[in-house]
């Protein structure tokens, strides 16, 4: 089940042609729902307390959506936990892609960029990739995993969420052996130096983004 989860953010920093791709499903968060519509894609589910939206753009989203879920703009869970609280529950095995995530205000970026480390989405954050026009990041636990190219990305990093134990980059540019990272550390600009890079370590969350200038 592949699913594509829509965010707020501008509409210019998607994916190049995410639109032109098939998903199982479509859900929107606030704004993002209204995107989707504008987009004619069928929106399954519509997120949030959608205070983003006039009363006659919020009055269309509701109609078009197969599925409503409304909060309260003061709320425990952000919008984005919401959706995904939502499709994991319904769609365990999900693959989401989540886009208009990024590019916005940095509190919402950083929420964004640690819901792979929360206990509830930890299960599931093999099954979330956030994706715009630069950057595709993904989420690993800890074991030995390999890492390939998508065109067009140059640059390749890792992003240690956690502390993270015997850390092992290999078959990049930029190689380690065995290094404890003791606190969240980002190791930035990397390269690839075929089509796969190793990585491999023993504790802790680890961001990997392939990006490009």
């Amino acid at each position: 089940m592949k699913v594509l989860l829509v965010a707020g953010g501008e509409k210019k920093l998607w994916p190049q042609a995410i639109m032109s791709e098939s998903f199982d499903l479509y859900v929107g968060i606030d704004r993002g729902a209204l995107f989707l519509v504008e987009q004619k894609k069928q929106l399954t589910l519509a997120v949030g307390d959608f205070d983003s939206l006039t009363s006659e753009e919020r009055k269309f989203v509701f109609q078009k959506a197969e599925t409503v879920v409304t909060a309260a703009a003061e709320k425990d869970d952000t919008d984005t936990q919401l959706a995904l609280h939502s499709i994991f529950t319904q769609y365990p095995e999900a693959q989401i892609t989540l886009i208009g995530a990024t590019g916005g205000r940095l509190d919402h970026l950083l929420a964004n960029i640690w819901l792979g480390v929360e206990p509830r989405f930890a299960p599931f954050m093999q099954q979330l990739t956030l994706c715009d026009y630069q950057n595709h990041l993904s989420y690993l636990p800890a074991g030995k995993h390999i890492i390939k190219k998508i065109s067009g990305m140059k640059y390749l990093a890792y992003c240690c969420l956690t502390p993270v134990s015997q850390l092992t980059l290999t078959k990049s540019k930029y190689t380690l052996q065995q290094v404890d990272v003791l606190q969240p550390t980002s190791y930035a600009s990397n390269e690839f130096i075929g089509d796969i890079a190793e990585i491999e370590f023993t504790s802790g969350v680890v961001a990997v983004i392939q990006s490009r200038d």
